[in-house]
């Protein structure tokens, strides 16, 4: 389907065009963190285009968490026009084992619903990242400025990736007007989902210290476990909120149990949890660390908060409408405007302009054997191009 003001092209070649930058990127093993060869064939992709690439690195003084590579590359158009955003990551997960083929020599098998291209980063998100760079080949320069803030660190703590980009776009004054994040919003066909906002997410790790002992001497002990069981036993009960217009209830989980105590006649001397809590905009993270904190203190015992990040919403309006309406065109399908799921990178960038979510199908991500339909990333190359040209008119 040809895009109104931009020259048409074969659906086989678009097909041919996209494919080969996804297999480019993802023939880069690029676990995060990255950085490297596959942000090498990401500015090899754009520089012909017309954009500059400011690559950098951050966290080289905290190996365990980096170093990550970061880029912003931007076209800019005329004095006074729009600019519009893609964000996205470079970095994959571990392909872990039991994959079908090497998961960084990417494959297309043929099959019944169509041709499927295989490998790590195929849908999360490489695909979609092709995906951007097609939909941008054929935008003149004169429509506005176009950027993409990519990182190599989404996948892991995301300390050096994201937020790192948003200080480089701060300190050069060049904020997007609007920006789109490439994640696998898609759950059964492409199209039917896109994300208007997230929950927040915090986790905070409980300890209750105690005196070790014998079993047979609990006199001479001070057991911690009855008191971090009643407290996991008050925070499991709490009921947070019963949800928003547009968002879920907000959730608390025990996620992690510890005595370190192999010993079965042994009282431990310490006892710690982690309860993980993903918030709606009812809340903030620091109000419901306080929460928390305050049931911690009440049994005894410590409680160390760390917010991931704090819900957001892009309210339903002209943004939402015009991706809704590039899907359409191209897929007949209405996406669904969702808040559902985890947390995204999308949660630094609503800090600097509206954001939105949307990609390609989830089905496959993080699991082995991920896969995209080949022709699934023709179609989202169209919808990107038509969300571009639509955002900046």
């Amino acid at each position: 389907m040809k895009t109104p003001g931009l020259p048409e092209v074969t659906d086989a070649a678009a097909e041919q065009a996209v494919v080969e930058k996804a297999v480019r990127l993802m023939q880069a093993a690029s676990v995060t963190p990255a950085r490297g060869e596959v942000f090498d064939a990401f500015e090899a992709m754009l520089t012909p285009l017309g954009f500059e690439c400011h690559r950098f690195v951050a966290g080289a003084e905290d190996p365990e968490n980096g170093p990550v590579e970061n880029c912003l590359a931007i076209r800019r158009g005329p004095d006074g026009s729009k600019h519009f955003a893609f964000a996205g990551h470079l970095d994959v997960v571990p392909p872990g084992e039991g994959w079908s083929s090497n998961a960084f020599e990417p494959e297309i098998r043929t099959a019944p619903g169509g041709d499927l291209l295989y490998g790590r980063g195929a849908v999360d998100m490489k695909g979609s990242i092709a995906c951007m760079v097609e939909a941008v080949a054929d935008i003149p320069q004169d429509a506005g400025t176009i950027s993409f803030i990519i990182t190599g660190d989404e996948e892991g703590p995301a300390l050096y990736g994201t937020r790192a980009l948003i200080d480089l776009i701060r300190e050069r004054g060049e904020a997007p007007d609007l920006c789109l994040v490439g994640e696998p919003t898609s759950v059964n066909q492409l199209g039917d989902m896109m994300k208007i906002g997230r929950r927040g997410s915090v986790n905070i790790w409980l300890e209750v210290e105690g005196v070790q002992g014998h079993v047979a001497y609990p006199h001479l002990a001070d057991n911690p476990l009855p008191r971090l069981v009643a407290k996991l036993a008050e925070l499991e009960a709490l009921v947070l909120d019963e949800g928003t217009d547009w968002f879920q209830p907000s959730n608390l989980e025990i996620t992690e149990l510890e005595v370190g105590n192999p010993a079965h006649n042994v009282i431990p001397a310490k006892a710690t949890a982690r309860i993980s809590v993903r918030f709606n905009d009812l809340h903030s993270g620091t109000s419901i660390s306080e929460r928390v904190i305050a049931i911690a203190e009440k049994h005894g015992g410590t409680a160390r908060p760390v917010i991931s990040g704090e819900s957001f919403l892009t309210p339903p309006g002209e943004f939402s409408q015009l991706v809704a309406d590039a899907v359409e065109a191209e897929t007949g399908v209405v996406p669904e405007a969702s808040t559902s799921g985890g947390t995204s990178d999308a949660r630094f960038l609503k800090d600097i302009c509206p954001v939105i979510e949307f990609g390609l199908v989830n089905a496959t991500m993080h699991k082995r054997d991920e896969a995209v339909a080949v022709a699934d990333l023709a179609v989202l190359a169209r919808i990107y191009r038509r969300i571009a040209m639509a955002a900046l008119s």
